[in-house]
């Protein structure tokens, strides 16, 4: 993935982010922006997103990190991509472990296990190697990731579904994270072999291990760090970083109980009450 020339002007930045805000807000998702704009570039699409986020910050949120998604082989090889996305964690994302989580927070809601490193130290490329990511994280901590779509997964009009463009637009599909279990140093053990099963009322759902993310969760940091350099940005201590699903996302529905078995580093839970707000115009 490359940064292109951007065809979507800015005047158009401030309306798209406008759409998405309001899509999330009442729940009616648009339409994917990779068909209003069918040469969109990776550069239009990252664009996109900063405008959003750039209209909750004005709005009083705060950056609490960032989140790296598409980091499988699967996932990229579905997506026509070579490298992962990324978007940015608000502190409104954040949920308690072990507790009721409203649905209507949500338009159309999946859940993904990952692990999330905290940063002590900054990061910034070009250049950051893993080693220097586990430098510089403080620890490493179990997190279950929401997912969500204010922009249709398949088009109501073509029946096509959105592109990668569209995801990264819709802040690479962030919507909430969950933080439980044990955290750990990061070389309290082999990160590669950190597992986990995501049980959805019972039933085991999905199970992978955290190589799965790159071979190793850390190396998505340091490809974050590194792809963030051009902007002029990078990674800051005290930010939390979700390094990538190792399984794939499940479907949320109301009075789902959800429980992350990650063995030696923990378990928790959290129960879906209430409905989704794309389930009143589903």
């Amino acid at each position: 993935m490359t940064l292109q020339e951007r065809i979507i002007p800015d005047p158009d930045l401030t309306s798209l982010a406008s759409a998405l805000e309001e899509a999330e807000r009442t729940g009616v998702q648009i339409p994917p922006l990779s068909e209003r704009y069918p040469g969109m570039t990776f550069a239009d699409a990252y664009a996109v997103q900063r405008a959003w986020v750039g209209l909750k910050l004005k709005a009083g949120r705060q950056v609490r990190g960032h989140k790296i998604g598409l980091t499988s082989r699967a996932m990229q090889l579905a997506s026509q991509i070579t490298e992962p996305d990324y978007g940015t964690l608000l502190d409104s994302m954040f949920y308690e472990p072990n507790g009721d989580i409203p649905l209507s927070d949500f338009v159309a809601p999946k859940v993904e296990v990952e692990l999330a490193f905290l940063l002590k130290d900054d990061l910034r490329g070009p250049g950051v190697t893993v080693f220097d990511v586990l430098r510089a994280t403080e620890y490493v901590t179990p997190a279950a990731e929401i997912i969500d779509a204010r922009i249709q997964r398949v088009s109501a009009q073509t029946g096509k579904p959105r592109r990668v463009f569209d995801t990264i637009s819709d802040n690479a599909a962030n919507a909430g994270i969950i933080v439980g279990g044990s955290a750990v140093k990061p070389d309290a053990i082999d990160l590669r072999w950190a597992a986990a099963l995501c049980i959805r009322n019972g039933v085991i759902e999905e199970t992978g291990v955290a190589a799965g993310v790159l071979g190793h969760p850390a190396q998505g940091i340091a490809w974050l760090a590194n792809r963030l350099a051009p902007h002029g940005e990078g990674l800051k201590g005290g930010e939390l970083v979700l390094a990538g699903s190792f399984t794939r996302p499940v479907d949320i529905a109301s009075g789902d109980v959800f429980t992350f078995d990650y063995g030696p580093l923990g378990t928790f839970s959290c129960r879906f009450a209430g409905q989704a707000r794309g389930a009143v115009h589903g």
